[in-house]
């Protein structure tokens, strides 16, 4: 790399939330407008990782909020591909625009991971072949507190069958929350269904994982700030 693109690295802004703010919570059930494949074989991946060959999609941070996860992942396994998928309009642009502006100031970095705006409730099997996912992530996700709308909780009984679908064997979940009810919630239905065992708290710790779960996200950060409490459960694909 010579000294004029040094320069127009180092000047790369990354982009600024302020920029970006939306409100925290959005209808799942709502009809929003979005662009999703027929089948995951039109998955268009190649528009997303530069350099994608012949790999696969494995890792798929559902809700991934300003993306603060997802740079962690890519940060740590580098030769895996991570998505992120996120329904609000500007949170998603955001994490769009900030991998956009680090692969400008870090050359061949962060090009496996990427961000599509999407409801993952609704066209997770569009974008995934059976058995494709090693990881999904659940982080922080919307504790949607009233009882009718639990129903819009991205753990329930009918998406977990989905998630299943589109976790190989010996994959795994992982959820983190602040909120100790929606904790009991998620863990409660994930064991309960049949395809999903969870890991003993012992050997959950021990997942290279384990403390990025809890504060690596925009999320995790701010429930550190006010010192509240952190959630984490691991669950196994059987």
């Amino acid at each position: 790399m010579d000294d004029v693109e040094q320069s127009i690295d180092m000047h790369v802004k990354l982009p600024q939330k302020r920029f970006y703010r939306q409100r925290a919570h959005s209808n799942p059930i709502a009809d929003h407008s979005f662009d999703y494949p027929l089948l995951p074989e039109l998955s268009k991946w190649g528009e997303l990782y530069p350099n994608i060959g012949e790999r696969q999609v494995e890792f798929a941070d559902i809700g991934c909020g300003y993306g603060g996860f997802l740079v962690t992942l890519g940060e740590t396994f580098p030769e895996k591909l991570a998505i992120g998928m996120e329904i609000r309009v500007k949170v998603s642009d955001y994490v769009m625009d900030r991998i956009k502006a680090l692969r400008q100031r870090h050359k061949g970095k962060y090009e496996n991971i990427a961000c599509i705006r999407t409801n993952a409730m609704k066209y997770l099997p569009n974008f995934f072949h059976k058995h494709q996912l090693e990881k999904l992530f659940f982080l922080y996700p919307d504790p949607h507190f009233k009882k009718a709308k639990h129903k819009w909780r991205i753990i329930n009984p009918t998406l977990l069958s989905e998630y299943a679908y589109v976790l190989r064997p010996g994959g795994k979940i992982y959820t983190v929350t602040d909120v100790k009810e929606l904790h009991e919630w998620m863990c409660k239905h994930i064991q309960e269904h049949p395809c999903f065992q969870r890991l003993p708290d012992s050997e959950a710790q021990k997942d290279i994982l384990a403390p990025k779960l809890l504060d690596s996200s925009e999320e995790g950060q701010k429930v550190t700030r006010n010192s509240g409490d952190k959630f984490m459960a691991i669950f196994t694909r059987i």
